[in-house]
């Protein structure tokens, strides 16, 4: 086996596969995403000019950044990949832009790339690797038309259009001469082709492991095994020496290899950072702990963080029952100081944490809480509060205690608020106080309604089911409108109004109404039996009632003026007078 002649580049990035499927995004948006996503996994994160990713990805200036104008600009369902921070130093001068990645979610199809492919190979050969490396991950048998069909023109009179498979057959041959994959020819159900992607570099592969897998399945394939390239349209899968494949037909079967992953590392993430460790500039140092674990990578090929991790080949139990064991006999977690200081009251939890991940997470938790603005001070007073609070025998599991009880902050949205004491005036909370007011009335409330009282008094309802008391804080939010006064009866405007003498009509008494007293049918009624009967005699001076009789009794009503009789005993006379 020969020797490494330099650091092993493991470094790998989780990519999703709508940048691969898409057609909209250009092939050179692919690298650009993969190279600044694992720049961005540094303390500092991706801070490199256009100029410098360009140097690292062997592409020019010109064709990086529209790969990042395309990622920065929503995508056909809305999407934005990258972006983009401008920043200006103090004295007003401009400097490089902080770019980052949209967090993925957890239903999203992805697929995990190798940070060295995209500098060894071009946009559209590492499009090509990231569609056989998700068909590989899935056990999917990949054809050469779907491989075309992933492929597409981005210029000229075809641009949106697959590649024909021809074409998209000699970017494979591309791929494989790179050693980024291995095409077992024929090897396939009906005939097809079996691509095996490689997750490590080629240098890190020369006479072992993969290589040598790869050698032992090429050396199996007798027929067309010499040839270098793939197969010309129309002619199968089958190289053009054999004169196409051996069938016509694809099976709806999909043929996956035993083991899917055999050539996969067993990571799940991103590779974890140490906080507060120092970079290395020495490379002899940095290839001398690449079996000891990845590091973070400026380039591929270089380590600028010592990364410590969970061993990959570790046992947790055995499946016979017998005791868990550990293969891992690499450095131990190390601790900032400052950290390890501000968890000076729980140092004794602490010791007896026996899982490297959860004192890990303690750590992460306690260096997240000071970068965000947290004084060491009120974290040590917190951990020290909440541990005279309990009793050592009650704390079962004390990574999860320090978790989930002692290092989380309680209190309200305001910052400053520390379990209901402002930490900078330790005076109480008013929104604390508040909240618990609040809740306190929630309480008492659902009590009186399970009691059957009165939500707000507490008292029990009257007759109408409804509480006294309700009832007169009704009437006092909402009193009943005062009445309005009668107005007073006004009298009409213009000349004086009477009634007739002699009908009683309402008549206005202007003219000759003012000297008899008549209306005009009366006056002209009188004037007409004037003329023909003998006026009666007149009533005599001081005469008060009328000297007609109804029946048997004397009338005792008011007689007509210049008449000894009233109004009802003259119509009567008149009546008399006319028959």
């Amino acid at each position: 086996m020969a020797a490494l002649t330099g650091p092993v580049r493991r470094q790998r990035v989780r990519v999703p596969m709508r940048l691969v499927w898409s057609p909209y995004y250009q092939d050179v948006a692919l690298s650009v995403y993969v190279k600044v996503k694992a720049l961005g996994l540094r303390p500092e994160g991706c801070q490199a000019k256009s100029t410098t990713i360009a140097l690292y990805l062997g592409l020019s200036v010109a064709s990086v950044e529209r790969g990042m104008t395309q990622l920065r600009r929503p995508g056909p369902d809305g999407v934005v990949e990258l972006f983009s921070d401008r920043r200006t130093l103090p004295g007003g001068t401009g400097t490089s832009a902080v770019r980052t990645v949209r967090a993925m979610t957890r239903s999203e199809a992805f697929v995990w790339l190798p940070v060295a492919a995209s500098e060894d190979l071009t946009p559209r050969q590492l499009r090509a690797f990231a569609l056989i490396a998700f068909a590989q991950a899935r056990g999917i048998a990949l054809t050469e038309a779907e491989l075309a069909a992933g492929l597409r023109h981005h210029s000229g009179k075809s641009a949106g259009q697959p590649l024909s498979v021809t074409a998209a057959s000699a970017v494979v041959d591309e791929v494989e001469a790179a050693r980024w994959v291995t095409v077992q020819r024929r090897a396939g159900a009906q005939g097809r082709h079996h691509y095996i992607a490689h997750d490590i570099a080629p240098e890190a592969r020369l006479g072992g492991g993969c290589a040598a897998v790869a050698g032992a399945a090429e050396a199996a394939v007798t027929s067309g095994s010499q040839e270098s390239v793939s197969s010309q349209v129309g002619k199968g899968s089958g190289s053009p020496v054999g004169e196409g494949s051996l069938a016509n037909e694809e099976s709806p079967r999909t043929d996956s290899p035993d083991d899917g992953r055999a050539f996969f590392s067993s990571a799940v993430g991103e590779v974890p950072v140490v906080e507060g460790a120092g970079a290395v500039e020495n490379p002899a140092d940095a290839a001398a702990r690449t079996e000891a674990g990845s590091g973070l990578a400026l380039r591929a090929g270089g380590n600028s963080q010592l990364s410590l991790s969970k061993p990959e080949t570790e046992k947790r139990s055995s499946r016979g029952g017998g005791s868990a064991r550990s293969s891992y006999d690499g450095p131990q977690l190390a601790m900032s100081p400052h950290i390890y200081a501000v968890l000076e009251p729980v140092h004794l939890l602490l010791e007896r944490v026996t899982s490297d991940f959860v004192a890990r997470q303690i750590a992460r938790e306690v260096g997240r809480q000071l970068r965000e603005g947290t004084d060491a001070e009120r974290l040590h007073h917190r951990l020290t509060t909440r541990f005279a609070k309990v009793m050592l025998s009650e704390i079962r599991d004390p990574g999860r205690w320090l978790l989930g009880v002692a290092l989380p902050r309680w209190g309200c949205g305001y910052q400053d608020c520390e379990a209901g004491v402002l930490w900078s005036t330790g005076k109480d909370c008013v929104v604390c106080a508040e909240i618990v007011q609040d809740k306190a009335a929630a309480r008492r409330r659902a009590q009186r309604i399970e009691q059957g009282l009165c939500p707000e008094h507490g008292t029990r309802p009257g007759p109408g089911s409804r509480c006294v008391d309700c009832v007169l804080d009704d009437a006092a939010r909402h009193p009943a409108p005062a009445p309005s006064p009668v107005p007073a009866q006004r009298e009409p405007e213009g000349p004086p109004r009477g009634s007739c003498g002699d009908c009683g009509a309402r008549i206005v008494v202007i003219g000759r109404a003012l000297e008899d007293g008549l209306c005009k049918l009366c006056r002209e009624e009188a004037a007409v039996l004037g003329a023909a009967v003998v006026p009666a005699p007149t009533a005599p001076a001081g005469q008060e009632t009328c000297s007609g009789r109804d029946g048997d009794v004397p009338c005792g009503r008011k007689p007509l003026p210049s008449r000894s009789v009233c109004g009802v005993h003259r119509v009567q006379e008149l009546a008399g007078e006319v028959a």
